[in-house]
């Protein structure tokens, strides 16, 4: 079967072994899968002579079910996240953990984005946020734009900051806080919370850190938190940090389960009274917010292109500021 992957930097269309179908997991046909771009460019500029199949997040059909599987039926719409179980290819062997049924009312390309929906949902669960509190979303690239969205629907007082104005413009579209200079937010940020700072700042921006984790030291109030999401340099000032008794934290992946071989490979779920929100029930929980209309990812598709032309699709993110969301479509969809 077809699989996009990568290889001395570069990226293929390549010919991989079909999946086996272990107890507990699901076979999926491969409709739509997500480019997670700040992740996979990452990725790609750092991949040796090995080549490795990429991707984490898709959607499609269920065509098969393994052993003890029950939740799930032979046809169904679904949404799965998860490298190495989920991946940009034809066909997917995917922990039932990992899998959420999709309804008729949600579409199979906004689906494909369960992934960067349970990491958005992730961060959020991270900063402990609650009803009312404030919350500066940096960085309004995909994974930035569906935490905003996420956190304006869970009624936070959301600001969103982005030095590129097509992504800030994009936004503000929805959530009317949204600037692409330093000081137009930082004087947002005081009237807003009366002088007293953010409740937190997530940060879903790459790269070197220092400036602007010291920055967000600044924006945040007295025992605020600053939320790294994006694989930024973790280097900051002690002296800002102890004079609000701040909390600067990682928020990793799309939550607990991840990265736990017993809950993805073997498929053992956590019981729901001692971990409330794994990775598997917060991609559930983006696809009810797909469902109910609180969120709208649609906009934030940029293009749908052939799997065929993957290689393309990443040359564009190196060249286009304005691509923002890109989903590879399989078969005849």
């Amino acid at each position: 079967m077809k699989a996009v992957a990568t290889q001395h930097g570069k990226v293929s269309l390549a010919e991989v072994e079909r999946p086996t179908l272990p107890a507990g997991h699901v076979r999926i046909q491969t409709v739509y899968s997500a480019i997670s771009p700040g992740t996979e460019m990452t990725f790609i500029r750092r991949a040796s002579e090995k080549q490795i199949v990429i991707g984490y997040s898709a959607a499609g059909i269920v065509t098969e079910l393994g052993e003890g599987v029950r939740r799930l039926h032979l046809g169904q719409r679904v949404a799965c996240y998860g490298a190495p179980y989920v991946r940009h290819a034809e066909e997917l062997c995917v922990p039932a953990n990992l899998v959420a049924p999709v309804p008729d009312e949600v579409s199979l390309e906004e689906a494909a984005f369960a992934g960067l929906g349970a990491i958005a949902i992730h961060a959020l669960r991270t900063a402990d946020l609650r009803f009312g509190e404030s919350v500066v979303v940096v960085g309004l690239g995909i994974l930035g734009q569906i935490i905003a969205q996420i956190s304006s629907a869970a009624a936070y007082q959301v600001l969103g900051y982005d030095l590129n104005p097509e992504r800030a413009d994009s936004l503000k579209k929805r959530i009317f806080h949204t600037y692409d200079t330093q000081e137009e937010l930082e004087k947002a940020v005081d009237t807003l919370t009366g002088g007293h700072g953010a409740d937190a700042v997530l940060l879903c921006a790459g790269g070197p850190g220092e400036e602007l984790i010291n920055a967000s030291l600044d924006w945040i109030m007295d025992k605020g938190k600053v939320v790294m999401v994006g694989d930024l340099t973790m280097n900051f000032s002690r002296g800002k940090m102890f004079r609000k008794e701040a909390q600067v934290l990682i928020s990793r992946a799309g939550g607990p389960g991840r990265y736990d071989t017993g809950y993805e490979l073997d498929n053992k779920d956590y019981p729901i009274g001692f971990v409330r929100w794994t990775e598997g029930r917060n991609t559930a929980e983006f696809i009810r917010l797909l469902a109910e209309k609180r969120i709208d990812i649609k906009p934030l598709i940029s293009r749908i292109v052939p799997v065929q032309a993957a290689e393309e699709a990443y040359h564009a993110y190196g060249s286009a500021s304005s691509v923002m969301g890109t989903v590879f479509k399989y078969g005849d969809c």
